[in-house]
């Protein structure tokens, strides 16, 4: 349980990491400015969130292809570290990359 506990910790600390980041987004003023400022905000604070290594997160922020009027976090976590692997034979497993997003409107109501 303690070990799986990790895993979701992990996971959920991945999602608010890319909330967060979105949320910071939004005071630059073009794409690449947000961009920018989502890389800054994930090398800075990345190992401030529960069960994280910084080292091993991946972003990629960007507009949304399919509404312009949005902004994408997306943030992927290598865990292949976390405690879960090899603790259990036999036992579906999820998969030791965690994938999480955020979308925020750009501006305006």
């Amino acid at each position: 349980m303690i070990a799986y506990g990790i895993y979701f910790g992990a996971s959920h600390s991945v999602q608010q990491l890319a909330a967060d980041a979105a949320r910071i987004a939004m005071s630059g003023l073009s794409a690449s400015e947000r961009r920018a400022l989502v890389t800054d905000f994930i090398n800075r604070n990345g190992s401030g969130y529960a069960f994280v290594d910084a080292t091993k997160l991946t972003v990629d922020a960007h507009d949304s292809a399919a509404d312009g009027s949005q902004f994408v976090v997306a943030v992927a976590y290598d865990a292949s570290n976390l405690p879960i692997w090899g603790l259990f034979e036999g036992v579906a497993m999820p998969g030791k990359t965690i994938r999480r997003q955020s979308t925020i409107r750009i501006g305006g109501l």
